[in-house]
């Protein structure tokens, strides 16, 4: 099937302006983040001595309505533009399927873009909540940089797969594997700034910038809660992945399990969010035990995305990749 040069042209667009957006997104959020006050008084109001309290009663006053903070009308303005963001990030990826008349997972650019949306699209399931919102300066972080990259040292212009991509086992392995990958994105940020939050006692947050930080955060419990809920959807579609690649390599290859780097790599990280699972449901290992495993199948994930694909040889090398 011929290219289609006028849906992979907007494709591109809609995935250099949903980077765009995710930045302004950033932007403010970073800027609700600087400028949100903790609140330091009880839900009673003060009053002034001789003034009368809001709601009172007094015959002829209208009571008006307190101000909205700057930081929570910030906070509501970047989290609509986020859908926008994700809006034109999935149709990024939608047009691109389109233009190529394939599905489109075929090289490294298509499947960071899919990862990273799919992190997105976890993040608003899971991270509506307000007391969550803080955490998204750091979600955004990494998914700006692995767009970035992936429109920039790994992008491919949209073209026919190589034939031994040509397979149905395609749409079915890869999408699940980044799928996974998305997941896995919500939940190593979630250890990681459990881990941060865990550093800095209650006491102590107002000592230091760093306390200041951690205490514009969801309290830790919230963080490692949002840490295991998405791991349990992650663990069994990147397993279910895995299990698919090892079909397709079978009719592919003539055999289901050959010990590539990529399956290796990929066999330990599943092994690693399984030990993590394990030791979040172990006494003594619930809170930062737990928390450090989790981290490490992250790393292997990432070690997985770029050091795998991009540096070490193997039979996956075909898809784009090196």
């Amino acid at each position: 099937m011929p290219i289609d040069d006028t849906l992979a042209g907007y494709s591109d667009l809609a995935y250099k302006t949903a980077i765009v957006v995710y930045a302004l997104v950033l932007v403010l959020l970073i800027v609700q983040y600087a400028s949100a006050r903790v609140r330091q008084v009880s839900d009673r109001e003060m009053v002034p001595a001789g003034g009368v309290a809001a709601g009172s009663g007094t015959p002829g006053r209208i009571d008006e309505a307190p101000a909205v903070p700057l930081s929570e009308r910030l906070g509501n303005i970047a989290f609509s533009v986020l859908f926008v963001a994700v809006a034109l990030h999935i149709g990024s990826i939608v047009l691109r399927g389109f233009s190529t008349g394939r599905f489109p997972l075929g090289n490294m650019y298509e499947f960071v873009s899919m990862a990273t949306a799919a992190a997105a699209v976890v993040g608003l399931v899971f991270m509506r909540d307000a007391r969550y919102r803080a955490m998204w300066v750091f979600l955004l972080v990494p998914v700006l940089i692995l767009m970035f990259l992936g429109g920039t040292m790994l992008y491919t212009d949209a073209a026919p797969v190589v034939p031994a991509l040509r397979s149905f086992w395609l749409p079915l392995h890869v999408t699940i594997v980044s799928l996974g990958s998305g997941v896995f994105l919500v939940s190593g940020v979630a250890s990681l700034l459990f881990l941060y939050r865990l550093r800095q006692p209650e006491g102590a947050e107002s000592a230091n910038i760093l306390g200041v930080i951690a205490r514009r955060l969801p309290d830790a419990r919230a963080l490692d809660r949002l840490a295991y809920r998405t791991t349990i959807i992650g663990f069994p579609l990147f397993g279910a992945g895995v299990i698919l690649g090892a079909i397709w390599a079978e009719a592919a290859w003539g055999r289901f399990w050959g010990w590539d780097p990529k399956e290796t790599c990929s066999f330990i990280a599943w092994v690693l969010y399984a030990a993590y699972l394990h030791a979040r449901a172990t006494s003594g290992w619930r809170d930062t035990k737990a928390a450090w495993i989790n981290v490490a199948g992250f790393v292997a994930m990432l070690f997985n995305l770029f050091i795998i694909n991009l540096v070490v040889s193997g039979l996956h090398s075909y898809s784009g990749l090196t």
